[in-house]
């Protein structure tokens, strides 16, 4: 029986993983005309051309799609055969962790992480990915490892550990009017305010809970990003109504003149949650994610 070449596999699994030639290629430490040529190869080998050119990207054809998860499949469990005896030794292990999160978390939790992964997976790397648009089967396709958020919206078969509760406070720079008389709900609506949306929207809980008092806000600037929030606040009469409360001590390293305020309106805290599929319970290094950030979050709260 011809054996085929598993090494497309793993160049398919992460083809599919990147939907990008480049990409892919720098993940496997090859040149993109070398991984090129492996595409190529894969398109022979399973007589479908698996990413086809759409704009400026590739997108997976059907047959990829169909393949995908087979493919991850197989490419973990070979993982597993030949990794099961480093599960002692951490420090040999060569893998790349996919954590989706956003700048909050990794504002203030992702400098340890990575001094932790030093001391303990030296070998291992950590790649960021970014919070979409919609929620998607990330996990049990395999394409991140761990979502770190603020939703249980997850299929039942997804695990799932709270990691902290996550209060709000409001953020205006340290000699912003507002600070001048006693912080009212009247007061509060006075100044324009900033919303935080990775989908872009203007309105939330908080218009709400206003609404409910018969008052109504001013939403001027939409970001993405808090940070991107917390640096338009420097010499602007703007107001950040809704700053987690965990990531003002990263405000002072940066040496910003910001001062949080308590909110004049009640607003309820969040949970922060880390998530995983199943297959990933027992392994060791990705037990040892799970823990090292428990750890982090548990020792911020104490």
């Amino acid at each position: 029986m011809q054996i085929p070449d598993l090494n497309l596999l793993v160049a398919l699994n992460v083809l599919l993983e990147e939907g990008s030639v480049v990409g892919a290629a720098r993940r496997m430490n090859l040149s993109a005309p070398a991984m090129s040529r492996t595409l190529t190869r894969i398109r022979d080998a399973l007589n479908d051309p698996i990413l086809v050119r759409s704009g400026r990207g590739l997108v997976p054809t059907p047959r990829a799609l169909e393949l995908r998860e087979q493919v991850r499949g197989v490419v973990e469990l070979a993982h597993g055969v030949f990794t099961q005896s480093q599960d002692s030794d951490l420090r040999l292990l060569e893998r790349t962790f996919s954590i989706r999160a956003n700048d909050v978390f990794f504002g203030v939790y992702g400098g340890a992480l990575r001094q932790q992964m030093a001391l303990d997976m030296p070998k291992a790397s950590l790649r960021v990915v970014p919070e979409g648009f919609t929620d998607d089967e990330a996990l049990s396709e395999g394409r991140i490892d761990l979502a770190i958020c603020a939703t249980n919206k997850f299929s039942s078969d997804i695990k799932v550990q709270r990691l902290f509760t996550c209060p709000f406070v409001g953020l205006a720079r340290e000699d912003h009017p507002i600070f001048d008389q006693p912080i009212t709900a009247q007061r509060f609506i006075a100044y324009d305010h900033i919303s935080v949306s990775r989908r872009g929207r203007a309105r939330g809980p908080i218009d709400t809970v206003l609404a409910e008092q018969g008052l109504q806000r001013r939403v001027s600037f939409t970001t993405p990003t808090f940070y991107s929030a917390i640096f338009a606040l420097a010499g602007a009469d703007l107001i950040l109504p809704l700053m987690p409360q965990v990531l003002l001590k990263t405000l002072a390293p940066m040496g910003l003149k910001l001062r949080p305020f308590e909110l004049p309106i009640t607003l309820q805290p969040v949970d922060i949650v880390q998530a995983w599929h199943p297959r990933l319970d027992n392994d060791h290094a990705h037990r040892w994610l799970r823990r090292t950030l428990k750890t982090f979050c548990d020792n911020a709260v104490a």
